[in-house]
């Protein structure tokens, strides 16, 4: 029975308190992201029963629910017309969610926020150096060959230049200029200056004597905390510059004093002081995991999955970072992340054996072939956590795995993989598997026995909150041809083409249409249909059927407001059904900005029809 998307999205609505409890909403590719204003309005037992939710977790100060590929943005946009709430982008959703959260969590996420977007690069260089240092192995003469010096030097690219990817990605984060960035990353590894890794006693760099202070000429290869707290400087003293410096000069002084600022800073105090503090942690680390006869790594592995559900655990990228950089280059974090998200797969494929109700199997099994793969968030928020037990067996399982892991020295040449793609990056394959197995086999055992499947308990929805009521399908129509008829979009007085205050528009030469002046601030859909096109704007829209191209276009030079007063509510490739809202729009804030509101709706292949025929009916 296929889902009905308006219901699933009108439950989901009275079980969260509403539209006026959500600050922002948005989809990705699986599930349904809000952040609420208030949580204690928030039924999650009746949420978790919603037809068409396969689950549910918070993290990051989202309310996140699952559920699925070709499904989700469909109940996204019976959500958006239930509730009223605007649409927004998982940025502006992730934006919201961090102003929601504390300062030690603002402070711990920031690390992940920053390697996160690079991991691509880092991943296919550790691998690339993986598969190059295992061929030099296994054929010695390949070691000597060109090939061998090229795709070496391919591989430790990003490695080499670390600093310049955690720059620019810094910069993003933290709302600076990319390429001032870039220029801090660049400085920290210049040519000029001795490279950090042949630094030896008996090798030291030269001195800058700029007679107040001495500057080592010695570059932060391998370091990521300095870069980090450089570009933070770098773009808030941006930012204030951009606030107080006139614009007439704005472009000189800003960039200029920016970069000089932040250098003298970076070389003198930052860079010296926190290349240290960074040195001590990593030894810490490292001490950690070998050092402590294998306990470190075992408590690392239990601690692990519940830095995955404060959503925490790219934290341990900058430890990761450094030790690939360090003078061994063996990420031995990485087994310990492995093993605690392959426990993660063994407990959840527990449940999906050993349940009997359709609708867990259904997300318990491919949720656990995905932890299987090193992307656990399905597993542990919509089976493991959910139930607990099964979460426990794998914290259980993770730690004793990592403890394998410790004592039999593993260690991978790259970071963000785990599971089987690990395969790729480890140094001892057969005792990487040993520890998978291990890890993965206890979490299942443990989950069969403490685990049992309990008969949940009938949960009464709240009554569905429609604060906004359900647009009706318009009855009349301005245009109508032998495809099919074009329904009124939005509430006014329709008038002819040729009136609408637009040369374009009234000529004709985008297609034949009617104008309206609009008496409401809402454009729906005028037929089913696919959107083809939204503009950057988000004062229009394209919408195609049964081979008619329609264009709705709001206002009359509404382009120039930059979006300013519009809010599009699809986007390119949505089905919608007739009546579904398309565009929100302020009338008043159009009219300020001096332009006519009028609603330009063409037929723009018109010439394709013979019998065209517009104006209200």
């Amino acid at each position: 029975m296929a889902l009905d998307y308006r219901k699933c999205a009108e439950e989901i609505s009275a079980n969260i308190g509403g539209g006026s409890n959500v600050i922002s909403a948005a989809h990705c590719a699986t599930r349904l992201r809000l952040v609420i204003a208030d949580n204690g309005k928030v039924n999650k037992a009746a949420l978790e029963n919603v037809d068409g939710v396969k689950g549910m977790f918070e993290s990051n100060g989202q309310l996140q629910l699952i559920i699925g590929t070709g499904t989700v943005n469909k109940v996204y946009d019976e959500f958006l017309s239930v509730t009223g709430v605007s649409a927004a982008s998982k940025d502006d959703v992730k934006k919201a969610a961090a102003s929601q959260m504390p300062l030690w969590k603002k402070i711990l996420k920031t690390p992940g926020d920053v390697f996160v977007p690079i991991l691509p690069a880092i991943v296919a260089s550790g691998l690339m150096m993986g598969l190059v240092e295992a061929l030099a192995k296994a054929i010695p003469a390949f070691a000597d060959s060109g090939w061998f010096g090229f795709l070496d030097m391919v591989a430790n690219t990003a490695f080499a230049l670390l600093p310049v990817l955690v720059a620019v990605s810094a910069a993003r984060v933290f709302g600076g200029n990319i390429f001032l960035g870039a220029v801090i990353g660049i400085m920290m590894v210049h040519p000029a200056l001795m490279n950090a890794w042949t630094v030896t006693p008996t090798n030291q760099p030269a001195v800058w004597d700029l007679g107040i202070f001495k500057i080592s000429q010695v570059g932060y290869q391998g370091h990521v905390i300095p870069v980090i707290l450089a570009v933070l400087l770098m773009s808030t003293l941006e930012k204030w510059l951009h606030k107080h410096v006139p614009e007439m000069i704005d472009l000189f002084v800003t960039p200029l004093v920016t970069v000089l600022v932040t250098a003298f800073a970076t070389f003198v105090v930052i860079g010296p002081i926190f290349s240290i503090l960074e040195n001590w942690v990593l030894k810490g680390a490292e001490w950690l995991v070998t050092s402590t006869g294998g306990i470190g790594a075992l408590l690392m592995g239990a601690l692990y999955p519940w830095t995955v559900v404060m959503g925490l655990h790219h934290m341990y990228n900058v430890i990761e970072a450094g030790m690939l950089s360090g003078a061994g280059g063996l990420n031995i974090w990485m087994p310990i992340a492995s093993a605690a998200n392959f426990a993660q797969f063994g407990a959840c494929l527990a449940v999906a054996m050993k349940c009997r109700e359709a609708k867990l199997k259904a997300v318990a099994l491919p949720s656990s072939l995905s932890a299987s793969l090193g992307i656990t968030e399905p597993a542990i928020f919509g089976v493991n956590f959910r139930f607990m037990k099964p979460f426990i067996a794998g914290v259980c399982g993770g730690a004793v795995g990592a403890l394998f892991g410790s004592l039999t020295h593993l260690g991978a040449t790259t970071y963000g993989v785990t599971g089987i793609p690990g395969l790729l990056a480890i140094n001892n394959v057969p005792v990487y598997v040993v520890e998978l197995l291990i890890s993965a086999g206890i979490a299942f055992v443990v989950t069969t026995v403490i685990w049992k499947e309990e008969k949940p308990e009938p949960v009464l929805a709240a009554a569905p909150v429609s604060e906004t009521p359900a647009v009706e399908v318009p009855a009349a129509s301005v245009i109508r041809c032998s495809a099919g008829d074009v329904l009124q979009p939005v509430k006014g007085s329709v008038i002819a083409r040729e009136d609408i205050p637009d040369e374009t528009f009234a000529s004709g030469v985008l297609g034949d249409g009617v104008g309206i002046q609009p008496s409401d601030e809402l454009v729906v859909a005028p037929f089913d249909g696919t959107i083809s096109s939204v503009a950057e704007s988000q004062h229009a829209v394209g919408i195609e059927s049964n081979g008619m191209e329609m264009l709705i276009h709001v206002g009359v030079d509404t382009v120039n407001m930059q979006g300013n007063g519009f809010t599009c509510l699809v986007k390119e490739g949505d089905e919608v059904k007739a009546g579904q809202p398309l565009i929100r729009f302020d009338r008043a804030k159009i009219k300020a900005a001096g332009y006519s509101d009028t609603v330009a709706v063409l037929l723009t292949n018109s010439d394709d029809f013979e019998d065209v025929e517009c104006g209200l009916k």
